[in-house]
């Protein structure tokens, strides 16, 4: 498998106080299978689409009462340097490089609105081995309420070339505010990242946070799973040109999205450069 560029989205972890739950989770959602446990390193688990490692599960830290939520890594050649660019643009760093074993080195941080995001230094595990695929990572956005404190902060950290997206005369877009961060050429084949300006349909008091997209071969059949097994449905689903949508949290609290790509509708929009 190639290494992913500077800033590419390249893994997912999340914490989960019912490791067994979560596991017993995702696996009738978006069917995956899950490795043994490595005590080494927290019992950290990794889960598998097709044979092909695509995220990862772990209890919290002993002590720790961090609330159950998914973590996206971007990828980065050295970590360290990757600090350094987040704590000059305004970001924190939470947790500071630390290798793991031969895997590679990853750190924690929080860019200046607030949502968490890693960063993943590849050493023998280089990172998702499919995405764009049922099962597998499929996007991610930034949901934030300080849009100029997240396009101000992205592209001094990772090479990121940004759009913005133009919501036209549609009546269902009016207000939003979306932004596109891509690597390479200003095509949509470039995007890595969105960033969602958010309204007032959001509770004050949800964070910014990232929002991790699932591929799924039917969005409502996940859907259905996933509430049967006490799930709840935030927003869907929804028809879009990128695919067929909905965004959940799972039996635990943790927020993700799942994404049917082969059921689109509707023009792509246009974007302009900024």
């Amino acid at each position: 498998m190639t290494g992913f560029p500077e800033g590419a989205p390249c893994w997912a972890d999340a914490m989960f106080a019912d490791v067994e739950g979560a596991k017993s989770f995702y696996s009738e959602v978006l069917g995956w299978t899950f490795g043994e446990a490595s005590s080494e390193y927290g019992n950290y688990t990794q889960a598998y689409s097709d044979g092909k490692a695509v995220a990862a599960v772990v209890p919290p830290m002993p002590g720790s009462e961090a609330p159950s939520q998914w973590c996206l890594y971007f990828a980065s050649p050295d970590a360290a340097a990757t600090a350094g660019k987040i704590r000059s643009a305004g970001g924190e760093v939470v947790m500071d490089p630390m290798q793991v074993g031969t895997f590679g080195t990853m750190l924690i941080a929080r860019e200046p609105s607030g949502a968490v995001f890693g960063v993943w230094q590849p050493g023998e595990h280089r990172g998702f081995e499919k995405t764009g695929a049922p099962g597998s990572f499929a996007w991610a956005e930034v949901f934030t309420r300080d849009n100029a404190k997240v396009d101000g902060f992205l592209p001094k950290v990772f090479p990121y070339r940004a759009q913005q997206v133009d919501m036209g005369d549609d009546p269902e877009a009016a207000g939003m505010d979306y932004r596109i961060f891509g690597l390479g050429g200003s095509g949509p084949e470039n995007a890595v990242l969105g960033r969602m300006g958010m309204g007032e349909e959001f509770p004050p008091e949800v964070p910014a946070f990232i929002q991790v997209y699932f591929g799924v071969a039917d969005c409502d059949e996940a859907v259905a799973k996933a509430t049967k097994l006490g799930g709840r449905l935030q927003f869907g689903p929804m028809d879009s040109p990128f695919g067929r949508f909905a965004a959940l949290t799972d039996q635990q609290g943790a927020a993700f999205a799942v994404i049917d790509m082969t059921t689109t509708a509707g023009e792509m929009p246009t974007t302009t450069d900024v």
